[in-house]
């Protein structure tokens, strides 16, 4: 049984953008869909990493469609995309109660942008029940980046093969088991919990 269990957050304990929540994301910009996301996610890393705002990074989406947003269309990008990543798993949210009071280690290694970090800290008081806390927007380094996993090891005085990390994403597993955790590609928290390194 590994010590400290290592969680992704979207696609583990929240859920992914709802096709409700994409429509109104493109709306708001006023293009079309594909070259929108496109830009969206080629431009991503940056403002999960926090080298970028809100702001400055969909100036940078409009530039890439070679648009502008004026201060009120960026301002509405912003807070229908954080509406868009607001939901979560509520089966998931109870098991991260039932480990944290049975004592368990647990740990948040997420990619998201500071205003979905804010957002999130705001509305869901259970993340007080983690540990560590590794957004990537604050530690400066986004998934699958082997520095974003070293520093969640640094912050918990933890050797890698005493973690198990759990993410829905297999080339963010693959990166955490090349640095000597143990890796669990999240498809349900059925299999989650039949996992041999949970028990």
């Amino acid at each position: 049984m590994s010590s400290t269990l290592l969680f992704d957050l979207f696609g583990v304990i929240a859920r992914h953008q709802s096709p409700e929540g994409r429509e109104r994301l493109t709306k708001a910009a006023g293009v079309a869909p594909d070259p929108f996301w496109e830009a969206y996610w080629a431009l991503r890393p940056d403002y999960d990493r926090g080298d970028v705002d809100g702001p400055g990074y969909w100036s940078r989406v409009a530039g890439a469609l070679g648009t502008r947003f004026d201060a009120g269309t960026t301002a509405r990008l912003v807070e229908e995309d954080v509406a868009s990543w607001s939901l979560v798993d509520d089966r998931m949210v109870g098991l991260i109660g039932e480990l944290a009071s049975a004592g368990r280690r647990i740990a948040l290694l997420s990619n998201i942008p500071e205003e979905l970090a804010v957002h999130y800290e705001r509305h869901q008081p259970w993340l007080a029940q983690f540990e560590v806390r590794a957004f990537s927007c604050r530690i400066g380094h986004a998934k699958p980046e082997p520095e974003a996993y070293r520093w969640c090891l640094s912050a918990l005085g933890a050797e890698p093969d005493g973690v198990l990390f759990v993410d829905d994403r297999q080339e963010n597993v693959d990166a955490a088991r090349a640095l000597g955790m143990r890796g669990h590609l999240f498809t349900g928290a059925d299999a989650l919990l039949a996992a041999p390194a949970l028990r």
